[in-house]
């Protein structure tokens, strides 16, 4: 489903999942964040934190075992990750038109193919060095560096949220979440998100065991819909060295994040 209202999409850069789309719609710039603070203080804000608890807990399993993750935004553009930060490997795609990205780590070692145009930049496995990688992309196995999915910042982002059996609902701040692998909006052109993105709605399921299963933001008021998407718990992951890797060069570097690959 493409995009409408002028949301197009707006960095697909190498990275594990540098994915972000930019919200081109022209509209008012929106309440400042004070208003939002104290239309959220007029809610259950017991029952918020509540949900909010559930949510944090729902992802202790990326410390614990190896999982699936599938961020989708759009139908353009699709990444998918299998992660294990115990024995650290990680295997990531992003597909996108144009072209996609591959990413494989063991241990230190990042590993990184890219099908998408950059420019200095060939089409063969390259070596990273994790250090030159923009900060809020990290490669890492560190715990809270390590969620490929980026949910930590979809929960920071939250405004009210109730709890209905498995599901949890409620709105998200889009202006709120930070920039970092996963799902990421910026502004458009005239620096304004539309109406709306300081109370996007939003819906999370957790599976019989607690853990978020999915994170579902519809698409509304010029925002595409995005989801995220955590499954195969437990699951071998495997990765192999590619063959013939070679140091990735210099012009790689700048073009990573949501602000490289212009």
């Amino acid at each position: 489903m493409a995009m409408t209202r002028r949301a197009v999409l707006a960095s697909i850069a190498a990275g594990l999942l540098l994915v972000a789309c930019s919200v081109g719609a022209r509209t008012q710039s929106g309440p400042e964040p004070h208003a939002v603070a104290t239309s959220a203080a007029g809610a259950d804000i017991a029952t918020t934190a509540e949900a909010v608890r559930l949510l944090r807990a729902g992802t202790a399993f990326v410390n614990q075992t190896s999982y699936r993750s599938d961020v989708d935004i759009a139908s353009q553009i699709t990444t998918l990750a299998h992660t294990d930060n115990v024995h650290k490997r990680l295997n990531a795609t992003v597909s996108a038109p144009g072209g996609g990205i591959e990413i494989r780590m063991i241990d230190d070692e990042v590993y990184l193919k890219s099908g998408l145009f950059l420019h200095g930049v060939g089409d063969g496995w390259m070596i990273l060095d994790p250090a030159r990688v923009p900060s809020d992309f990290a490669l890492s196995f560190a715990p809270g560096r390590n969620d490929s999915g980026g949910s930590a910042r979809l929960i920071a982002a939250i405004v009210t949220a109730r709890v209905d059996g498995s599901q949890i609902t409620g709105t998200i701040d889009v202006t709120r979440i930070s920039v970092g692998n996963g799902i990421s909006f910026r502004p458009g052109p005239d620096g304004a998100f539309p109406e709306g993105a300081r109370s996007h709605a939003f819906r999370a399921t957790l599976d019989t065991e607690g853990r978020l299963v999915s994170f579902l933001m519809p698409q509304a008021d010029g925002l595409p819909n995005a989801s995220l998407r955590y499954s195969d718990f437990g699951t071998t992951v495997t990765v192999v060295r590619p063959s013939g890797a070679v140091a990735a060069p210099d012009a790689l570097y700048p073009q990573l994040g949501v602000n490289g690959g212009k």
